[in-house]
């Protein structure tokens, strides 16, 4: 056995390398980039600190309001991807995404380490909630939508949507179709273990956090919104992300949902090539959902 600083526990090439004596190296380059006033869409971005005490902070993004008005907007809770172990709200393509999606939408985004600011107040209205994740993001929006159908929101807070985009989902038992790539998946499910093991979950991948529609997981008609768009890719995570979607028709689940399938494009298209014609169309139906319609 080697040096607990040498002896390698976990590893994703490209993401993330953990060694025995806790050390981790997170491998992805910085590509963090600050606050802005968006050129190309006038969106102005600022950042908040949540909880001194633990560094979490929110960047909030607000669109050009024309002539300076002042009305309250949707608030777009945004939870970006990265495994539930890489990313940060400043990573360029976060950015990115945020300021043409607050510009689509015309709403008050909010990109967040996972918690919701409480400068909201000057700006959003609380009766228009919207929660919106991306790949690991996906996942924990979908969680706090069901925590918020079983809890009252301080402040008369409502959330009226979610959207998952290319959500992480998994099951302990592999479906037809579901394994394109065996080392990608096996690295899913190593990700799911670093994230969530060491005694924190006994079910593993049938854990409801990871497969909401798994045996004796809480009802997806608990939802606690009124409208619901699922958005998947040609990935690794489709099929799981389609069982998802199935699953919430079948709850009896009686609001609002929809399901958009973009073929032939991978897990990052929409923020790495976000001017492409399938990604225009992504961002236009969250636009759309945001402004009222699905």
């Amino acid at each position: 056995m080697g040096e607990p600083d040498e002896e390698i526990t976990f590893e994703f090439l490209s993401l993330i390398r953990c060694y025995r004596s806790g050390r981790v190296d997170r491998l992805l380059p910085d590509t963090r980039v600050p606050r802005s006033v968006d050129a190309a869409t006038g969106v102005a971005s600022r950042d908040v600190t949540i909880d001194p005490a633990t560094g979490l902070w929110a960047r909030l993004y607000l669109p050009d309001l024309d002539g300076g008005e002042r009305k309250l907007l949707p608030v777009v809770v945004y939870l970006h991807g990265g495994g539930l172990v890489v990313g940060s709200a400043a990573d360029a393509l976060e950015h990115g995404f945020a300021n043409r999606l607050c510009a689509r939408a015309r709403a008050l985004v909010v990109s967040v380490d996972y918690r919701l600011a409480p400068e909201l107040r000057d700006h959003g209205d609380r009766e228009r909630v919207f929660v919106l994740g991306y790949s690991a993001g996906g996942n924990i929006a979908h969680n706090v939508t069901l925590r918020a159908g079983a809890e009252e929101l301080p402040g008369g807070a409502r959330v009226k949507g979610m959207a998952l985009l290319h959500p992480y989902f998994m099951a302990a038992k592999k479906a037809d179709g579901e394994v394109k790539n065996a080392w990608l998946r096996g690295k899913l499910e190593e990700m799911w273990a670093l994230a969530c093991g060491g005694g924190r979950t006994t079910a593993g991948l049938d854990d409801p956090r990871i497969n909401p529609v798994a045996d004796g997981a809480p009802s997806l008609r608990r939802l606690g919104c009124d409208r619901v768009l699922v958005c998947l890719a040609d990935d690794e995570l489709e099929v799981r992300g389609k069982d998802y979607y199935d699953g919430l028709l079948e709850s009896g689940w009686a609001e609002d949902a929809a399901e958009l399938l973009v073929s032939g494009e991978d897990h990052e298209y929409v923020h790495r090539d976000p001017d492409s014609a399938k990604a225009v169309v992504v961002m236009d139906r969250l636009a759309a959902l945001f402004g009222g319609k699905n």
